[in-house]
């Protein structure tokens, strides 16, 4: 189960991302990055635009918390 905290909720309003990308990068991820800070990137590349969607998720909580999610620039040209 993954919850959403309210400040996940608020980037992905403020950056125009719909909730069930959240949800499919995290389920069905290209990528995953796990951070020694408890943390657990999960990327997902979205057809359109050629972007790249990072959800960091605290994996240390039960039941794990989306706590951001963006479209990472940096990846673009990267992967």
């Amino acid at each position: 189960m993954l919850i959403l905290t309210r400040h996940c909720k608020e980037m992905l309003e403020q950056r125009n991302i719909v909730e069930t990308l959240v949800y499919s990068a995290v389920e069905k991820p290209d990528k995953v990055e796990n951070h020694d800070d408890g943390t657990r990137h999960y990327l997902k590349k979205i057809d359109n635009n050629n972007k790249w969607l990072r959800i960091i998720v605290n994996v240390q909580e039960d039941p794990n918390k989306a706590v951001t999610a963006f479209f990472d620039r940096r990846l673009r040209k990267k992967v």
